[in-house]
């Protein structure tokens, strides 16, 4: 069975208007109509889609309508664009046809939404990629763009289409788009200077206005105000429902995709908003004194601002204006225009200029869109054009759209011919030639070379002498009043000359569609479309290179007096080329209708639908499909679809699927003539034979639902029965499990019980004799145990007798000794005392026997000489003795001798104070004139980081050796040192950190009385100089690393590329150098050295945080820098111990 409903299942009215039983026009809009009101707007005339314009949203677009439709039979499923829009797609891609896909239908059906309808679901359904997206996006935003500037809103439709639009899109061998060529054919440009009561001038004037910002419009010198516009029609400005502003942006946004560049999207809107000041342009007369009148321009200020806008100069385009100039030959003649002149000079530069600017952008999308790869592509056309028109006042541009309409019926007509006839003789089937209404002869009256309307018109815009509209429409009545399809009051033929519904200056033409009215007066003009030569000079003198381009016959090096090519030539030219395309192409059809004129849902006017219906020939359409076989089915399809209504075919046919269709339309008794066998396809004439299988399908298929039904039950119930029975001898299955191992649990557990009780007897027993067992031995063993003991203390004892003796002996020898060695201590100690006492006595009876003597020498103060000798013999004492100990002449040595005497502690500090003062001066002595500046460095060095940095201390037993790469000596930088003029006071290797990791890049560093030096290690290229006085400070952390930062002067030439941030291991030695160095400068102040853990660096317009933190460095005992994000640079430190 089908998973989805077909053409012909649960259908409303009929899907396919061939199968229409009984066909009358009056069924024909009957059943549109039933189908229009249940919301199926579209249905088939055998290949070509109708398509009711609902003027609402419908959910039939959506991502599921594009997948269910994809890759399905045309008529599989119920009417749809999307099916036309794949059958078209898939021939392409699978049998390497051409196609094209003809939307015709009048202003207001739909037929510009029907086209981004199959665009849409084209571009869905072929492949994707990168670049394929790209082409299928740049294709689908082409359509905003020509909208903006191409499309209107009319009485009829709010986005009529004013030009018609071919566009070519070509595919790879895959099905994959690579781009596209769009046709644009006769844009409305009448409509740039004047609109119709109730319509507006084209989308982008009014977009313009509302969506571009106030600077945008003050660089184009407009005004918000759609008022202050002539060429704007102010009584429907806006629109219901749409959004000028919205829409801009979104024009805006799609140029760009489609891939203009910004200059040119500014060029294309300085060309906009000259339009518009070109409308406000007003002249007034001015008499000359040969009696002419003159125009000349009332407010120049409008034309100032368009002349500013485009680069012209204003004289020039005043004077264009005013005059005209007219070359024959080798003569120039210059008259002046009036008034009338001067405007319709105005308002032809207006649409000329417009219309090459919508011509040049179709040219520039394609430049953008087209195909890159020069293989054979495959083309899928798209052609959106205007429908056939009538209005109350038809005029030249009616004339030529129903000219284009006449061409379009002819190549239908014959293309649905030729394919009916190809079809047939493909599958075998005798062709029988269909009589139908052939308009070839309505063409020929409008386009033959010598009689046809077009070809007259022309030759009446070249004749020499009085050309009007009048003259026009006598030459017509002459050559054309015998012509059966050609009708006009003044012609020869007699039956008009009473018909008052056609005027004088008419003509009447009988379209395939109807009869046209067209009023003469304007043709002629229109026709030549005539720009004055001195306007299209004044437009290449532009200052402007868009304007060049648009004017090109402006060029005074191309003066050709050559009339340029009538716009009806340039017309009928392009659509034979339009019509040579369409047959090298397989043809689609969607024929777009309107339901009614007021753009409402729900409304369908039958008069108005009967209408299109006729000057769309869908009736004759009809008719040449059901002049042979109504309907046509391929055999497997049919079989599929009909097998039921035969026992032999049901429910599988083992044969070949013709041999299936034979044998069932045999059983169903169908009359012969009523259907024929092709090679692949059975051909049914009458949609009544079809309904007839289609009803005894419907009643097979309710029998055979019933019967489906009562099997399902009948299985149903069936398996319902046995999971019941399976489920009742599981759970039988299951008790009598339960029971038994519920019995078998009580045995086994009156069993272990009993068991229990026995051993436990048992056990009991063997209880008792091992503990009378164990008595036993305990027994034998305690008395043992006592016996053995007590000899073991017995023998104790007798052992400790023998011990005590022994100690008892020890013990009095020791005390023994001991009262004898006091004793003999006494005595010595006795000894002692009586010779101290001896020599006491004897040293006292001296002193007073010398004092006795000595008495009468002395004087009264001889105390105070003895001490001041004492003093004195001390002090040289002191002296002597520091002579003999004085510590070495190193200024390190810390030692120096004992002070002797307390009151000497004084002169002792002091002495040592001066002797290391003494030493450190003739330490000093000994300096050569290098060794002094090194130990100046490391004097400055300690003022600069002792205490303050911990790298400081490590540094102080290294010395300051300043050229560590023997740049003078080494023949490497042999190049750097040519390089750098001054002396080189240090140079080393250091790494430059990177912002952007943090990692190093070892470079040489110079440093010179004037600059320092940044140049490669390995190339010695110098990469940075920086002059000392450029250098605003420098910043080192606290900690053991080696990382600094030079700080360059804000607005140096220096500190364009921002600070440097380096690492090094003789961190201390160039900072120090590099404080000296501006400190000996007089011209400015000394270099500011920062010590922080944290302090900020600027690179380029960046600043930068440099942190200083104690962890694990990845690179073992060495500091490291890490990147944490653009505004931070954490350096980790290995913490000191």
């Amino acid at each position: 069975m089908e998973g989805k409903a077909s053409l012909l299942d649960n259908m409303i009215g009929v899907g396919d208007m061939v199968l229409l039983e009984p066909l009358s026009e009056d069924s024909f809009l009957e059943n549109l109509k039933k189908r229009f009101d249940h919301n199926e707007i579209y249905t088939y005339i055998g290949s070509v889609v109708i398509s009711v314009n609902p003027y609402r949203s419908l959910p039939i677009y959506t991502p599921e309508k594009v997948e269910e439709y994809r890759n399905r039979n045309f008529y599989e499923l119920s009417p749809h664009i999307y099916a036309l829009a794949d059958e078209a797609y898939r021939s392409l891609r699978d049998q390497d046809k051409d196609q094209c896909i003809l939307i015709t239908g009048e202003s207001g059906a739909g037929k510009t939404e029907a086209s981004k309808l199959v665009m849409s679901y084209v571009a869905a359904v072929c492949g994707k990629g990168q670049e394929v997206n790209k082409v299928k996006e740049q294709l689908l935003q082409s359509n905003p763009v020509l909208e903006a500037f191409g499309n209107a809103k009319t009485v009829r439709n709010d986005n009529s289409s004013r030009f018609g639009k071919y566009m070519d899109i070509e595919f790879d061998f895959k099905g994959d788009p690579l781009g596209g060529v769009i046709s644009n054919y006769l844009l409305e440009k009448s409509r740039v200077v004047k609109q119709p009561r109730g319509e507006r001038n084209f989308h982008v004037f009014y977009q313009l206005l509302s969506g571009a910002s106030d600077e945008t419009l003050k660089k184009l010198k407009l005004d918000r105000d759609v008022s202050k516009y002539n060429y704007l029609c102010l009584d429907s400005a806006s629109v219901s429902g749409v959004d000028d502003a919205a829409n801009f942006r979104t024009v805006r946004n799609a140029m760009q995709i489609v891939g203009f560049m910004e200059d040119e999207v500014q060029s294309v809107l300085q060309l906009v908003a000259a339009v518009l000041k070109l409308g406000n342009i007003e002249f007034k007369p001015e008499s000359r004194s040969n009696g002419l009148d003159e125009s000349r321009v009332k407010d120049k200020n409008d034309l100032k601002e368009m002349c500013e806008l485009l680069g012209i100069e204003q004289s020039v385009l005043e004077r264009a204006f005013s005059y005209r100039t007219v070359e024959a030959k080798s003569e120039k003649v210059s008259t002046t225009l009036n008034v009338a002149q001067a405007y319709y000079a105005r308002d032809a530069l207006a649409k000329n200029l417009y219309s090459r600017l919508f011509s040049w952008m179709v040219t520039r999308i394609n430049g953008s869109i087209k195909a890159q790869a020069k293989t054979r592509h495959k083309v899928m056309g798209v052609l959106d054009i205007y429908g056939f028109e009538i209005f109350e006042d038809n005029s030249f541009e009616q004339f030529i759209i129903n000219y284009c309409n006449e061409k379009l019926q002819q190549i239908f007509i014959e293309l649905t011919l030729r394919e009916e006839q190809e079809e047939y003789i493909r599958e075998g089937i005798e062709w029988t030639n269909i009589e139908y209404f052939n308009n070839a002869v309505i063409c020929d009256l409008m386009e033959n070379n010598q009689n046809g309307i077009l070809a007259m018109l022309d030759e009446e815009c070249l004749r020499p002498g009085t050309v009007t509209d009048e003259t026009f429409l006598d030459k017509l009545n002459t050559i054309c009043a015998e012509h059966q399809h050609f009708e006009s009051r003044l012609s020869k033929n007699s039956k008009f000359l009473t018909d008052h519904s056609l005027p004088h200056n008419c003509f009447r033409i009988q379209h395939y569609a109807g009869k046209v009215l067209y009023r003469v007066e304007g043709f002629v003009d229109k026709n030549n479309d005539l720009l004055y030569r001195d306007l299209s000079q004044a437009m290449y003198k532009a200052n402007h290179n868009l304007i060049k381009q648009l004017f090109p016959e402006g060029s005074p090096a191309k003066i050709n007096l050559k009339r340029p090519p009538t716009a009806g030539f340039q017309f009928k030219a392009s659509v034979g080329t339009l019509m040579r395309n369409l047959q090298t192409k397989n043809p689609n059809y969607i024929r777009c209708i309107k339901p009614n004129d007021k753009k409402a849902s729900h409304i369908f006017t039958e008069s108005l639908v009967c209408h299109q219906v006729r000057y769309l020939g869908l009736m004759e359409n009809v008719r040449v499909r059901r002049a042979g076989y109504a309907f046509r089915q391929a055999y497997e399809a049919c079989l599929e679809r009909y097998k039921m209504l035969c026992k032999k075919t049901w429910p599988h046919w083992k044969g070949p699927a013709r041999q299936g269709v034979e044998v069932l339309m045999a059983d169903l008794k169908v009359p012969p003539e009523e259907y024929s066998y092709g090679r692949s396809k059975i051909f049914i004439r009458n949609p009544r034979t079809l309904f007839f299988l289609e009803e005894r399908r419907r009643q097979c298929l309710q029998d055979l639902a019933a019967l489906i039904q009562k099997i399902y039950r009948g299985w149903k119930c069936r398996r319902q029965f046995l999971l019941m029975k399976k489920s009742q001898v599981v759970v039988a299955a299951w008790y009598r499990r339960y029971a038994q191992e519920k019995k078998y649990k009580k045995i086994k557990h009156a069993t272990t019980v009993m068991q229990s009780y026995a051993r436990g007897w048992q056990a009991r027993k063997l209880l008792r004799q091992l503990k009378h067992q164990k008595r036993c031995e305990e027994a034998a063993t305690t008395i043992a145990a006592y016996w053995h003991g007590t000899q073991a203390r017995m023998e104790l004892r007798r052992l400790k007798e023998e011990v005590r003796n022994k100690h008892a002996v020890t013990v009095i020898w020791a005390y023994w000794q001991g009262t004898k060695a006091r004793t003999e201590l006494r005595q010595l100690k006795e000894e002692a005392r009586n010779k101290h006492a001896v020599s006491v006595i004897w040293a006292g009876w001296q002193g007073t026997k010398v004092r006795r003597e000595y008495r009468k020498f002395f004087r009264a103060n001889a105390g105070r000489k003895i001490y001041n000798f004492t003093v004195q013999r001390i002090i040289q004492k002191y002296f002597l003795n520091l002579r003999k100990n004085l510590p070495s002449m190193s200024p390190i040595d810390k030692s120096w001798p004992t002070r002797p005497y307390s009151f000497l502690d004084g002169v002792h500090t002091e002495l040592r104070r001066i002797f290391h003062l003494w030493r450190c001066k003739k330490y000093r002595s000994q300096f050569t004139e290098e060794k002094k500046a090194v130990y100046e460095e490391k004097l400055e060095a300690s003022e600069l980081f002792k205490d303050k940095k911990a790298l400081y201390p490590s540094s102080v037993s290294q010395s300051f050796k300043g050229d560590y790469l023997e740049i003078n000596k080494n023949p490497k930088y042999q190049k750097l040192h040519s390089a750098v003029d001054e002396k080189v006071l240090l140079a080393d290797t250091i790494s430059k950190i990177n912002r952007a990791n943090g990692k190093g890049t070892p470079r040489i560093f110079l440093l010179t009385k004037k600059s320092v030096v940044l140049a490669d290690q390995k190339t010695g290229q110098v990469k940075a100089s920086v002059p000392l006085l450029d250098l605003a400070s420098v910043s080192v952390s606290k900690q053991s690393d080696g990382f600094f930062a030079l700080k360059l002067k804000e607005g140096s030439a220096s500190a364009v590329k921002g600070d440097f941030l380096l690492s090094s291991e003789r961190l201390i030695e160039i900072i120090t150098k590099l404080y000296r160095l501006s400190a000996a400068n007089a011209e400015r102040v000394p270099l500011s050295v920062d010590i922080s853990d944290e302090f900020l660096v600027q690179f380029k317009n960046d600043k930068v945080c440099v942190k200083f933190i104690q962890g694990s460095p990845r690179n073992g005992n060495s500091a490291s820098c890490k990147r944490k994000n653009n505004r931070l640079l954490e350096v980790s430190v290995p913490s000191t111990p």
